[in-house]
């Protein structure tokens, strides 16, 4: 009988758990046996309970109140979102200054290894269809414009950080199950970047923990 390597276990920092994103990242982190701190603001709002699971309290955009959960960790998620979305969207600095908060508490920790969420209308993709660049550009990012304004400057200081790093730019988010099933371009633009479920996202960055192919990357995922 062939006997099946053992998948190796990770310490997971997994921000913002009770996002879409995040919910998704903690149950299937747990369900591939890796150890998960979720880090939320109210560690009550996220029901799932796990031996594995460890919640706790911090806020990113409250500097000393997180910083000891990054200790020991091989991996950050960070999945912070505002709330906002089509008619509600308002000036924010959460993604640019959460996540400089989050990447100056990996130099203090000595955590390399990050996830960061942005969106791939952030850029017009030259790979899409005519009209779907025109729906970007002159309506997803003037009706986010703020969202939008705060995940670049995400982007330019991810970039200039020296952690490893990777920008996830997903497009049209869903509720949909996982599939393991997907496209990525890494530095450059996915022909047709449409939809992915946040399952597939969740799945994309556990599958590539220690890819250093991602590393240092932008990468842009759909079906």
């Amino acid at each position: 009988m062939k006997i099946q390597p053992e998948l190796p276990v990770y310490n997971l920092l997994i921000i913002g758990a009770n996002g879409g994103i995040g919910r998704q990242c903690v149950a299937q982190a747990l369900q591939a046996g890796h150890r998960v701190t979720a880090l939320l603001r109210n560690p009550a709002k996220l029901a799932t309970e796990h031996p594995n699971l460890k919640k706790v309290s911090g806020d990113v955009m409250k500097p000393g109140s997180f910083e000891t959960y990054l200790e020991n960790q091989d991996a950050v998620i960070s999945a912070i979102g505002v709330a906002g979305g089509f008619g509600a969207d308002k000036p924010t600095t959460l993604y640019s200054q959460g996540n400089a908060n989050i990447l100056k508490a990996m130099r203090q920790k000595g955590t390399q290894r990050i996830f960061v969420i942005s969106a791939s209308a952030i850029e017009i993709s030259p790979a899409l269809p005519f009209y779907i660049r025109l729906i970007e550009k002159y309506i997803i990012q003037k009706l986010l414009k703020h969202m939008y304004a705060d995940l670049y400057r995400m982007e330019q200081t991810v970039k200039t950080s020296d952690t490893h790093w990777t920008i996830i730019r997903p497009p049209q988010l869903t509720d949909k199950a996982q599939t393991g099933n997907y496209r990525i371009a890494i530095n450059t633009f996915l022909k047709n970047c449409l939809k992915i479920s946040r399952a597939d996202v969740a799945h994309f960055m556990l599958d590539n923990i220690v890819n250093e192919a991602t590393h240092k990357a932008t990468v842009e995922i759909g079906y």
